[in-house]
């Protein structure tokens, strides 16, 4: 393994170029400015019928951005560029799981048009009672959806948008049934797409393996066999609560694995208890790490049970791949039998013991990795505040970097 030590990481660029990739400026936010920007081109008329399809668009925006096919589709899109385009092309596109940007853009202008509409409606006191309904929910799921309060109250922020995203739903239908029935059409689109990852609601079987008091390592083998790089939903109680993780699927073999670290009160009762099975919902859903097509070679980064979502790709092997591994004594946590896994995949892999190496300079491991094995891009699963760091400062030396961005 390389000594930190004797990595020579060089300065960042810190060009107008490099500063527009940095936060606030991230492709999630652009999409944000850009979608509010063409709601913005439809300002100066006030009409109810003008006002409330501004509402219904952009409402049918923010609820099918997130649907699982709609989603997937992004992903395939973006992907089935060829290797031999420009990095630069190959760059940008692989930010493609910054899609969140156009749900949340589509939820701002759809709040920002109802409450107009609301401000502007007369009428029986009907339709003024589910207008005022409806602008009172949507405020309070765009307050709970703030960052910081999302990811202080997160349980609460998951129930208020799903039960009162669909209150808003059914309220809105009644509304235009009693006001105007043309809409109806596409809230009937909004509708379908919401409902139906939940007409696979099942509860399956699981076997929970735990090496160690924080992590459980869950295998699945009930009809599905997801593919590298997507990601699957589990509750205890479908109706209060989802956790999304990455799926380790292992070549020739049927079902995939969960690696489930200990990051919260869920995942601890959940671990501690070990249930025998657990309710999934909807299909296998492309996650960050599908981007790995996109590129000849790249160094996967992971900090801790991080090694979950980058160990399919790993297995795989489509994209030619180094590994480095920052976690606390790794065959104490995850076991001899994953630990070996992943070393017959990558022998020459960087694993970096915190317990008795103390903690690493993950850009400069990066960094180094990269150049040696001339990878084209870093991927990093890690937490928020290293992926970020990791993130940034690659892509302030020229290297496409990229993590999950906990967006909406």
């Amino acid at each position: 393994m390389t000594s930190v030590r004797a990595v020579h990481l060089p300065p960042a660029d810190r060009s107008w170029r490099t500063i527009l990739r940095r936060r606030p400026f991230t492709h999630h936010n652009r999409l944000v400015a850009a979608v509010v920007l063409v709601n913005l081109c439809f300002v100066g008329s006030w009409d109810a019928d003008r006002l409330t399809a501004l509402v219904v668009a952009n409402l049918t925006l923010a609820a099918l951005v997130r649907q699982q096919l709609v989603i997937n589709l992004f992903f395939w899109l973006a992907t089935s560029a060829p290797t031999r385009w420009p990095l630069r092309v190959r760059w940008t596109l692989g930010k493609v799981y910054h899609f969140g940007g156009l749900h949340v853009g589509g939820a701002i202008c759809a709040t920002a048009w109802f409450l107009v509409l609301a401000a502007t409606t007369t009428g029986p006191p009907l339709v003024l009672a589910l207008t005022w309904t409806i602008m009172a929910l949507l405020g309070v799921l765009v307050v709970l959806a703030l960052p910081r309060l999302r990811a202080k109250r997160h349980d609460l922020f998951e129930r208020s948008h799903r039960f009162g995203g669909w209150a808003v739903l059914v309220l809105f239908g009644v509304l235009s049934a009693v006001s105007n029935p043309v809409f109806l059409w596409p809230l009937a689109l909004v509708v379908a797409s919401v409902v139906l990852p939940w007409l696979r609601l099942r509860r399956v079987p699981v076997h929970i393996v735990s090496p160690s008091p924080h992590v459980a390592l869950v295998s699945f083998d009930h009809g599905v066999t997801p593919f590298a790089g997507s990601s699957t939903t589990v509750s205890r109680n479908p109706l209060l609560e989802w956790h999304s993780f990455a799926n380790v699927p292992a070549p020739g073999r049927s079902g995939f694995r969960l690696t489930i670290s200990r990051a919260g009160d869920w995942t601890a009762k959940f671990i501690a208890d070990q249930p025998s099975h657990v309710w999934v919902k909807g299909i296998p859903t492309a996650g960050v790490g599908n981007i790995d097509k996109l590129f000849t070679r790249v160094v996967w980064v992971a900090t801790g049970s991080g090694i979950g979502p980058c160990l399919p790709h790993l297995l795989a092997g489509d994209t030619p791949s180094v590994l480095v591994w920052s976690t606390r004594n790794p065959r104490r946590t995850y076991g001899d039998a994953l630990v070996d896994e992943i070393l017959d995949v990558q022998p020459d892999a960087v694993v970096w013991d915190t317990e008795s190496q103390g903690k690493p300079d993950l850009v400069a491991l990066a960094y180094d990795a990269c150049k040696r094995f001339d990878a084209e891009a870093v991927i990093c699963i890690s937490n928020k505040p290293t992926t970020w760091q990791v993130v940034e400062e690659l892509e302030a030396r020229g290297i496409p970097a990229y993590g999950a961005i906990w967006d909406s």
